[in-house]
């Protein structure tokens, strides 16, 4: 048996569903998000999960919680598995950026890894920040199940460097949709990415509603 972790993305939230930048601020779930939380610990309950670790952001723990309370595990907090902080662009729509910030976005959307955001983080220092998780984790439990509930990009970057994609490439060769997990084990060749956003524990409305 080996270490299997489970990245969950959290349930729709109105900025989710807007489309505009947050990272850093705080918004709850939509009732549409946290019917998707309760829909993954319907269909994960019944997993031996090890351990819950979550960013402590009230859209990822509002989305742990429904499976924490049906197995009984409290979720560890962990500030390594926060969202990209966006700096000037939180709570903007990439239209506003495009035309406020326009060179700034241009980098960024060019090479993340290297230029941030208007004040904001740098993709790899989420990178560095959230491996760490990985890295207690694996120590902690070298073995079985480990869900992780974050952010999009935090998810994405850290799937980047488990599977050796380019870090400033994040946003266009990984999906993370809303609600969604992806799978990453750890056998004798290193990490396998096994699932990615997979959302097939949601129902069809869920599945089909607007947003990121």
């Amino acid at each position: 048996m080996s270490l299997k972790l489970y990245f969950l993305r959290h349930g729709q939230t109105a900025r989710s569903r807007d489309n505009v930048f947050c990272g850093a601020i705080n918004p709850e779930l939509t009732p549409d998000g946290l019917e998707m939380a309760k829909s993954f610990a319907t269909a994960y309950s019944s997993t031996p999960w090890n351990a819950v670790y979550c960013s402590p952001m009230l859209r990822t723990m509002t989305t742990a919680q429904p499976l924490c309370d049906a197995v009984g595990i409290n979720m560890e907090l962990r500030e390594g598995l926060k969202e990209i902080s966006y700096g000037k662009w939180e709570g903007q729509t990439v239209e506003t950026v495009s035309r406020e910030y326009h060179d700034d976005y241009l980098r960024w959307s060019a090479d993340p890894a290297w230029y941030p955001p208007t004040e904001g983080e740098l993709a790899v220092s989420i990178a560095y920040r959230a491996l760490q998780v990985i890295e207690e984790i694996k120590q902690s439990y070298p073995k079985g199940n480990v869900l992780i509930v974050s952010h999009k990009a935090t998810i994405r970057i850290i799937l980047c460097s488990l599977l050796g994609i380019d870090v400033g490439r994040f946003r266009y060769r990984l999906g993370c949709p809303v609600g969604s997990v992806s799978i990453v084990e750890f056998g004798s060749h290193g990490p396998l990415l096994h699932v990615l956003g997979d959302r097939t524990h949601l129902d069809e409305r869920l599945r089909t509603l607007p947003g990121t």
